[in-house]
Parts: structure tokens; sequence; C-alpha cells
């Protein structure tokens, strides 16, 4: 009994390619619903063709630290700077390196931009410095002695800082002050712990009692150049409220300009630092619960809250201003609170703060401390009008490449172009609607090295599309029909362009990881539409190759399919030779 002949299963979707089409289908119309719903209809557009703002930040010398400019540094930098920058809700903000010592700073045009140029342009090292002198800063230098800020009384030693005219209260607490402690500093009040900004009334410029370590620091030429700094310094001058303080030690005293009104500036005398930004673990501004205002919170982490219970606790027992410390950013004073009580990990700062002031605050002290100084090298605007001609010639580019595949689509392989032309046709819309998504989900961009990157997929993918046809051709010269032709073809094809896209996917991949900014948007757009390939040769390419076959227009082989095997210069069919042995006559004994 002969045995059955083993049957050669289905390959690549033969047997049912409308699964595999409805599969591919229903992946479409999912991602277009969600590109829809998301209301992100378009891809994110980067810097080169939304416009924006882009920042060259170079690196400084620090006195006493000749080796601080180095790549681990400059690698914390970035990822402190793109954490504030991304803090104030500015989107697909770009920072990376560019060389040992600059940072470059792309802020694509759009709500917060210029809010967040301002913040990278403050890029020095955060500290918490104590106050020892605070005085109000006109343009003429004030002479010594009783310091009074513009616009309010000076009380008299000992008097109530509540007394006499003030603005509205400010208050600040801490979670683990004592809730009875208040105090008021510039007429604004404080509970638990702190104030914001203003020096206290009745500061004043002379050293504090003897008993106060911080207020009598030694007479020594130090004490004396930075008693003549402060003298000097005018901080309605620009310049000079830029440079006071700036690369100076954190064990250095120094002299620093703040501002709480707009137009009107203090300027301070300030101890060492004793804590830093690296110290706080979060800040943020929120809105207090019990009477609704604006706040900013601070948590410090564990080493933080032992420095910082230790300086508030002795800022404490001083009198104002000696009770201050200065929140120090760049050599400039964001905020200078009053201490009444010792705080630990928890603090809050409260009072007439709007909502942008406080999360600018709390920006500030989340991401505020960087391991080194930055000096703004240049500023270079790029306008939306000049990212659309960007765009425009990508888009034109991109057009000119697609209608050249085309053509030699159709002059080439007829017939075949029209399932060619429907897989590129399914490639760009899932290439588009996964661009779109990715927008807000990872924060990708669409730039014009990533516009590039899609035009050269177009080749990609169409090269592809060769590969199998070619494979079903050479079948088909060796003189087999369409059917059997595109089944056995596929094997083959298939194999072949797993390598190509394999090795394509591969240089996108090591593109991406050793290099930066633009050149990565090209790389990962070449590494998805490289995965987009493989999925729609295998998903719609060949199960609608398969249906096609069975249509009388392609399997019969005419001039327009592209499948004539006249044309192609075919083979007889091939036939197997059978070897029949006639019956013999069984011999006579």
């Amino acid at each position: 009994m002969a045995a059955p002949k083993k049957g050669r299963g289905p390959s690549g979707g033969h047997g049912r390619p409308g699964r595999a089409l409805a599969l591919i289908l229903i992946a479409m119309v999912a991602l277009a619903g969600g590109m829809f719903l998301s209301g992100h209809t378009t891809p994110r557009l980067g810097i080169d063709l939304a416009g924006g703002t882009s920042i060259t930040l170079e690196a400084q010398n620090q006195p006493g630290k000749p080796n601080a400019i180095n790549q681990t540094n400059m690698d914390t930098a970035v990822g402190i700077i793109e954490r504030r920058v991304n803090g104030l809700g500015v989107s697909e903000a770009e920072v990376q390196t560019q060389g040992s010592k600059n940072i470059i700073v792309n802020i694509p045009k759009g709500t917060n931009s210029k809010q967040a140029q301002e913040q990278v342009g403050t890029t020095a090292q955060l500290y918490f410095r104590p106050v020892l002198t605070v005085q109000a800063s006109g343009p003429e230098p004030t002479p010594s002695g009783s310091a009074t800020p513009s616009g309010s009384a000076t009380p008299k030693p000992g008097e109530s800082a509540e007394s006499g005219d003030k603005p509205k209260g400010e208050e600040a607490t801490g979670s683990e002050a004592t809730p009875s402690a208040s105090a008021t500093t510039q007429g604004r009040a404080v509970t638990g712990a702190l104030t914001k900004d203003d020096p206290t009334p009745g500061a004043s410029d002379k050293p504090a009692p003897s008993d106060s370590p911080e207020a009598t620091p030694p007479v020594d030429p130090a004490t004396v150049k930075l008693q003549e700094e402060f003298a000097k310094l005018d901080c309605t001058d620009p310049k000079q409220r830029t440079d006071a303080g700036k690369n100076a030690k954190a064990t250095d005293s120094i002299v620093a300009c703040g501002s709480n009104v707009p137009g009107s500036y203090e300027k301070y005398i300030l101890g060492p630092a004793e804590v830093s930004g690296s110290d706080v673990d979060d800040a943020k501004g929120a809105i207090e619960q019990q009477t609704g205002e604006w706040i900013v919170s601070m948590e410090f982490t564990s080493a933080g809250a032992k420095k910082f219970q230790t300086i508030t606790g002795r800022l404490a027992q001083q009198q104002p201003p000696m009770n201050q410390f200065a929140i120090v950013l760049d050599g400039e004073v964001v905020s200078a609170p009053s201490v009444r009580t010792a705080l630990s990990k928890n603090a809050q700062i409260s009072g007439s703060f709007t909502q942008q002031s406080a999360e600018d605050l709390g920006n500030i002290l989340s991401y505020g401390a960087l391991p080194l100084t930055f000096k703004e090298v240049s500023v270079t605007t790029v306008t939306a009008a000049l990212g659309s001609e960007q765009l425009k010639g990508g888009l034109i580019a991109g057009a000119i490449g697609l209608a050249l595949v085309v053509v030699y689509l159709v002059v080439y392989y007829r017939g075949l172009a029209f399932i060619a032309l429907l897989s590129l046709l399914v490639s760009g819309v899932l290439t588009y609607t996964i661009m779109s998504l990715l927008g807000p989900a990872i924060g990708f961009a669409l730039n014009l090295p990533a516009v590039c990157g899609a035009i050269v997929a177009i080749g990609i993918t169409a090269d592809s599309f060769i590969v199998y046809f070619e494979r079903v051709r050479d079948e088909i010269r060796e003189g087999r029909t369409l059917r059997p032709a595109i089944e056995r073809a596929w094997p083959r094809a298939r194999r072949t362009i797993l390598v190509s896209d394999f090795v394509s996917f591969l240089a996108a991949a090591v593109l991406f990881i050793v290099t930066v900014g633009k050149v990565q948007g090209f790389a990962f757009t070449l590494g998805l539409t490289t995965l987009l390939d493989v999925v729609v040769v295998f998903f719609f390419t060949k199960p609608l190759m398969t249906l096609m076959g069975r249509t009388k227009f392609f399997s019969r082989g005419g001039p327009w399919s592209g499948l004539d095997p006249k044309r192609l210069g075919a083979q007889p069919p091939l036939r197997r030779s059978r070897r029949v042995n006639a019956p013999t006559e069984p011999k006579e004994a």
C-alpha cells in the first residue's frame, strides 16, 4: 500500500489571507481613532520646523575646581536643565551637549517658552545662605547705617514689624515647625517658620551684637573688601545685579541682589552656603487647602534635612535680618524667608504668590542645582516662517522621490504596481498616525532630519516589494503558474527582506545611540519605518498578492499584469516523465 503524500501547509497567509488583511485594517482604524480622540491629529514639529529659540551655554571654570568641567558633570547639567525646562510645561525642549564644554538648549515656540528662556539663562548652582545684612538698593550708594526699603518706614529696634504701613501678609509653614510660632518680615506674616523675599523692617547694615556669631565676621581684609563691594553695589544696574555673587565658592561670603517688587531691589551680604540645591528632594507650587492661596512646598533629602534643621535652628535665635536665609540662584537672591523655629524635612513658603510665581520658585528649587556654572554664549531665534519653508522643501523632496518610485513601478511592473502603491499607502498611514501619537506619548518631535528619514524609508519599503516581485517572476520564468509561484517565492523573498531590514534597523539603532540632537530624529524615523516595512510586507503585501493571484487579470498573465510568461522569457512548463513498464507475460514452465 502506497504511503499518502505529505501536503505542504499554507505559508505566509496562503490559506486565509483575509485574516491578515483584516488584522492590519483593524490596527489602522484603532491608531487613527486614537489619534482623533486624543486631539493630536498632526505630528509635533521640532524647533527647526515650528520655530523657537536655540540657546548655547558654555561651562565656566570655577575657582578651586580646575577639573570641574568633565563629561559626568556636563551630562548631569543636561539632565537638570531638561527637567527644569520641561517642568514649566514646555514640551519637546531639546537639551544636548556640544563638544566638551557647551550645552545647546532648543526651546520650541509655544506656551511658557519665553519663561523657559529666562530660566535657562540662570543655570548656576542653587544655595541657601544666611543673611548678614540687607539694604534697599537705589541708583546712588546708600550710606552705612539703617537700611530702609523704599516705600516703608523703619521701626525702632524692638518695635513690632507689624506696625506701620505694610503690604498684604505672606505666610509660610513648616510641617515640623511649632504651629504657634509666628513672626513678620517686611509686612509679611510667617506661621511655622518662613516668610518670603523681603528684608525685615529695621534691618541694618551695621553688624549685629557681638553675641551673634554670624553677624560679627572677623575684621580682616576680606571683610573690608566685602563691605566696600556692598557699599558700591547698585542693584538697579543690570550688569552689577547679574555679576554680583557669580562664580563665588560655596564657602565664601558674598554680596548679592534680590527683588520682590518689580523695579525695587535689595542688596545683601550673605554668609557661606550651608545647604545646596542638591539637598532639595522636591519642591512645587500648590494650593493651600485651608486658605486657597498658592504656596511653595519643599521637601529635603535625608542629608539635606539635617543641614536645614541645623541652619534654621540657629537662625531662629537671631534678630532680624539675621534670622533670614537667602535662596540664591546664579548669584541672585530669588527669595529670603525669615525663620522663627527649626525645620527639618518639609517646609512651606506661602503668601501673596500667583500661580506662576509659586510654580517658578518651586521649579527653581527642584531643578536649580547644577554641578557647573554656565555663560550664555548665543541666542538664536528661528521664526515659524523659516520652519515652514524648510518643511515645505522637505515635503517637496519627499513628493518627488515618491513620484519617481511610482513611475518606476508602473513602467516596469505594470499591474503589480497596484499592489506596491497600496502597500506604500498603508505604510504611510501607519507612519503618520504613530508619529502623531508618539508626540504626546514620548515627546517625539518631527524635525527636518526626521523628515529626511521618512523619505529614505520610501526607498527601503519599495525595495521589499521589488524583492518579492522578482522572486515571483523568477518562478514564472521557470515555467510555474502564478499561484504556485507566489507561494514558492515567498520563503526566499521573506528571508532576503528580513536580512535587509535587520541591517537597516541595526544601522538606525547604532546611529540613535551614538549621536545626539537632530540626528537622533533621523535615526528614530528610519528605525520606525523599517519596523513598519516588515509589518506591511507580512500582513498586507503578501496576503494581498495571494488574493490578486486568484483573479483572472493576474492569473492569465496578460501583458499589463507584469507577469506575462512570454515577456518574462518563461521556459515550457515542467513535466515529470513517468516510465510505464509494460506488463510481462508469465513464462511457461
